[in-house]
């Protein structure tokens, strides 16, 4: 059953991170799994930011972030949709701090959907920093893929 994300009419929406790691790639794969289930739109999101530089900064930057980022999510479609993409995919380059991205683009979705890396402090052990700000603020409910052969415990 597909149900609206707004209530004004339109597809259902499922929204997941991407970063190029081998994580979100499963978050992707299960995403892409459920928005099929469910007959809802499947929208993919990387977020990008410029690195802040403490004291010493390197000369102008030739490098393109946002071009990389759009690189790593081509790649990351590819590689787990293939030609088995959902036939509503979006796909979205977005320049800001990933987890406010995630969380701006979970108003109105019906799923938001996370890999976590667990890289952090005590506090994000369990989760991750991004997927811990999600949890917390998303406006719909939030998955949180772990990463393979993790157990509780």
């Amino acid at each position: 059953m597909s149900q609206s994300g707004s209530g004004d009419g339109e597809q259902a929406r499922i929204v997941v991170g991407v970063d190029g790691s081998a994580n979100s790639r499963t978050a992707l794969r299960w995403a892409a799994r459920q928005a099929r289930l469910s007959g809802a739109a499947l929208e993919v999101i990387i977020a990008w930011h410029y690195p802040v530089f403490y004291g010493w900064a390197p000369g102008p930057q030739e490098f393109d972030f946002g071009a990389a980022a759009e690189q790593a999510l081509s790649q990351s479609v590819e590689e787990v949709l293939g030609a088995d993409r959902p036939a509503a995919l979006r796909t979205r380059v977005a320049q800001g701090n990933a987890a406010q991205v995630l969380v701006d683009a979970s108003a109105g979705a019906q799923l938001l959907v996370v890999g976590s890396r667990g890289y952090g402090g005590f506090a994000d052990a369990l989760l991750g920093s991004v997927s811990t700000y999600c949890v917390h603020h998303a406006h719909c409910p939030v998955t949180v893929i772990r990463p393979a052969g993790h157990h509780h415990g």
